[in-house]
């Protein structure tokens, strides 16, 4: 037993002998030697500067390969940046330089509503309004543009549209953003969450503006932001727990109507994180104000009549009730800023749209109007795609208006057009690219079915072939 441990033992003592060699053998491998800093200057720095130029280098090359293949980064923005040189460096940077602002911005409101006139029928308050708005708005843009000072007395004149779905309410915004053709933003309120939770963050929308500016700050800071759907955000007393959609959506707008300083690249910005750790320094400016933004929202707000008419008629019970008989899209522009706190909006963010104006809900001859005289009438739409197949469409008076009676009974204003249309004329646009060309005057009683109109037609087509197949042989 004695021998066996001692044996033990010495195997020990040899192992533990063999590992101490290694063990020096490597520490001798891993002698670290210092790098000198490097300067920049890539001539006269000496061969280890090179080699530690050389590794980041490569460190680059390995994040920015494996950001083009998660997020779509191109390489070039970090390769070619990092090892610039002071020459290359004041060539970028002069082309970072914002160019001079030039608006060409000379409407008057009386030109804005004539040119809204053509698209959109009916709706004269808010075209007034919003006409007045934006005039007053670019008016100011050029005055600051040449004298600072005059940027501080102003206070913005943010509108609030109120009215049901299809009168108009976004295409209006749409025509004058063709007009004035300078940083105009759209978007929808839903999409956006508190800062923090997952959805959109209401910054994005300035971040938008910078990027319709092509990235002149100078000129986005004095952009307009169109919100629609606002009324989807108003903030519930039945929810359960912290409401992320609404009220949350509704305080982070707060910042944004009223002055703040905005990011342009958010914190978890991938690009921006990589120039940092790559030494890249960007001197742009890399915040954009907000007091000079206008803001334009609209909703349809429906309920929104009830909490007016409770007030304005009084209660429904009792002698003393008032009925005045007022119709729902009256009551609409009598709203007051506790109607629509009373709605669900932060009496705050009221606060901020001082501008109201209610779009009223279209009747038949509207539709009528809409289908006969705007120029963006559905039915130039319709006229066209038959075209495509070489089929003239000509539609009479009588028919547009059976068309507007039976639009008017979807209740979605404008909208109802298209559904309308599009089960009138399904078959028609099946049927007829392959067995009619030619002219349609199209029949008063297709509302009421399409077999009669498409044998017709097939008939019709069917003998314009033949025709053409013995006129060929002859």
């Amino acid at each position: 037993m004695e021998k066996n441990t001692d044996d033990i033992k010495s195997n020990k003592d040899k192992k533990g002998k063999h590992s101490g060699d290694i063990k020096n053998e490597n520490d001798e491998e891993r002698v670290f030697t210092p790098l000198p800093p490097f300067n920049g200057d890539t001539q006269k720095a000496d061969t280890s500067a090179k080699k530690r130029l050389t590794n980041i280098d490569d460190l680059a090359s390995e994040i920015t390969k494996l950001m083009g293949k998660s997020q779509g980064l191109k390489s070039k923005l970090f390769f070619q940046e990092f090892g610039q040189t002071e020459e290359s460096k004041s060539d970028s940077e002069s082309k970072d330089e914002p160019e001079p602002i030039d608006l060409a911005f000379d409407y008057i409101p009386k030109q804005i509503k004539t040119h809204l006139d053509r698209f959109v029928i009916k709706q004269d308050d808010a075209k007034k309004v919003l006409s007045i708005a934006v005039c007053d708005h670019f008016n100011h843009v050029k005055s600051c543009l040449k004298s600072k000072a005059k940027c501080k007395s102003y206070h913005k004149q943010n509108v609030i549209m109120v009215g049901p779905t299809g009168v108009g309410k976004t295409f209006l915004i749409q025509c004058i953003a063709d007009l004035i053709g300078v940083p105009f933003i759209k978007s929808d309120a839903t999409k956006f969450t508190e800062t923090g939770y997952v959805g959109g963050d209401v910054e994005d929308l300035v971040r938008q503006l910078v990027a319709k500016a092509n990235g002149n700050t100078d000129l986005a800071q004095y952009g307009i932001i169109y919100l629609d759907e606002i009324d989807k955000i108003s903030g519930s007393s039945d929810k359960v727990g912290k409401d992320v959609s609404g009220r949350g959506v509704q305080s982070n707008l707060l910042k944004l109507m009223e002055e703040t300083e905005v990011p342009l690249k958010t914190a978890w910005d991938i690009q921006s994180q990589l120039q940092g750790i790559l030494g890249k320094k960007n001197k742009k400016k890399e915040t954009i104000n907000t007091r000079h933004i206008l803001f334009i929202v609209s909703g349809a707000f429906d309920g929104l009549q009830n909490i007016v008419r409770k007030r304005v008629e009084g209660s429904k019970f009792g002698f003393e009730r008032k009925n005045r008989g007022y119709e729902d899209n009256q009551l609409a522009s009598f709203s007051s800023t506790q109607d629509f706190i009373d709605y669900g909006l932060e009496s705050e963010f009221v606060g901020r749209l001082p501008v109201r104006v209610v779009c009223n809900s279209l009747d038949e001859h509207d539709l009528f109007k809409i289908l006969k005289e705007s120029e963006a009438s559905i039915l130039n739409q319709l006229i066209a795609s038959f075209s495509y197949y070489d089929i003239e469409t000509k539609i009479s008076d009588k028919l547009l208006k059976k068309i507007a009676s039976l639009a008017i009974l979807e209740k979605t204003g404008a909208r109802g057009l298209m559904t309308v249309i599009e089960k009138a004329f399904r078959d028609f646009k099946f049927e007829l690219p392959n067995e009619f060309k030619g002219k349609w005057t199209v029949s008063d009683d297709i509302l009421d079915g399409s077999e009669k109109e498409l044998k017709k037609l097939k008939k019709r087509g069917s003998r314009l072939k033949s025709s053409i197949i013995s006129n060929e042989k002859g």
